[in-house]
């Protein structure tokens, strides 16, 4: 004899399925992070990324209509200087290479998208750290914070709408935001990375903004044995005024994103690391997993765990299969 209640009745066709879904996942929830490399004459691949390049400034451009196209939310934008130094100098220079990425795009798609940039000095850096270093070769928080307000007005005045505080740093978004405020824009956005890991998933990603990091970040980015401290890190910077926070990683991390949904009281992003999106390639390319269903199923889990935006290289991919 069989229970009066039959939960595979909920499952036998795929518009029952569809209609009884109790997460979903939308185009507009998706943001596609996108690489520009200083000088390049046509899109250089990122062999750990296949499928990601290095964008020149052309082939940005055409990307960001593409994200307007298939419906995106937003894209976020990451520099790749021809040359750095030990104070990061090119992330404030008004002609340096994300700032005009930012020009660039803001030109070609306006607001019909949000343009995020990367408001950190890892990629503009000759030692690759986010911060400035002291006499002693440490990360110098709060001379570090000095610069990531110049780094957000220069952003905001070439056409962010948000910027994406990713260095860490104690006290960051507090500065920005007075930054911004003082000199009259209050309406550009702050998307705090709240609970940002050293995780061993970012190596590809350092592959494509070519990091001149030598060492580790665990000085200022949180131990992955820690949970509890993700909550501390999020209520300091909805104290402080960010509109978004965001757990980095995504998928090993998605105990911390519920946690971080439960208590925020603004929308709540995570990102889906290059690591991620690497090991998940290397299999399809294998034949192991199928693309399409382990895409899916993995912005389906971070959309479930209480993310409410998803930064993912395959964000244009999705929007097609989502349609």
């Amino acid at each position: 004899m069989y229970p009066m209640s039959r939960p595979r009745r909920l499952r036998t066709t795929a518009a029952m399925r569809r209609l009884v879904a109790e997460t979903t996942v939308r185009t507009h929830q998706l943001v596609l992070p996108v690489f520009v490399k200083q000088g390049a004459a046509a899109p250089v691949p990122i062999p750990s990324m296949p499928g990601v390049v290095q964008h020149t400034r052309d082939s940005l451009r055409k990307t960001a209509a593409e994200a307007v196209a298939v419906g995106l939310g937003g894209i976020m934008l990451f520099g790749v200087p021809a040359t750095r130094d030990a104070t990061g100098s090119g992330g404030i220079d008004p002609d340096g290479v994300l700032n005009t990425a930012v020009r660039d795009v803001h030109a070609e798609v306006g607001d019909d998208i949000v343009i995020m940039a990367d408001t950190c000095l890892d990629e503009f850096t000759d030692h690759g750290h986010c911060g400035l270093l002291d006499a002693a070769g440490r990360v110098d928080n709060d001379a570090t914070l000095a610069v990531y307000a110049q780094l957000a007005l220069a952003q905001v005045r070439a056409g962010a709408h948000v910027v994406g505080l990713s260095g860490m740093m104690d006290g960051q978004v507090g500065v920005v935001r007075a930054a911004l405020d003082a000199e009259g824009h209050h309406d550009a956005g702050i998307l705090a990375y709240s609970a940002k890991y050293a995780s061993a998933l970012y190596g590809p990603f350092r592959d494509a903004v070519e990091s001149q990091l030598c060492g580790d970040r665990l000085t200022y980015q949180q131990d992955p044995a820690n949970a509890r401290e993700a909550l501390r890190e999020a209520a300091l910077d909805l104290a402080e005024g960010a509109d978004i926070v965001m757990v980095k990683p995504a998928m090993s991390y998605l105990d911390v994103l519920h946690a971080v949904a439960e208590v925020s009281d603004v929308s709540v992003a995570a990102y889906q690391v290059s690591g991620e999106y690497s090991m998940v390639e290397a299999a399809v390319a294998r034949g192991w997993l199928d693309r399409r269903r382990t895409v899916l199923e993995t912005l389906t889990s971070i959309r479930r765990a209480g993310a409410d935006l998803v930064l993912t290289y395959w964000a244009v991919q999705a929007a097609g299969w989502l349609r």
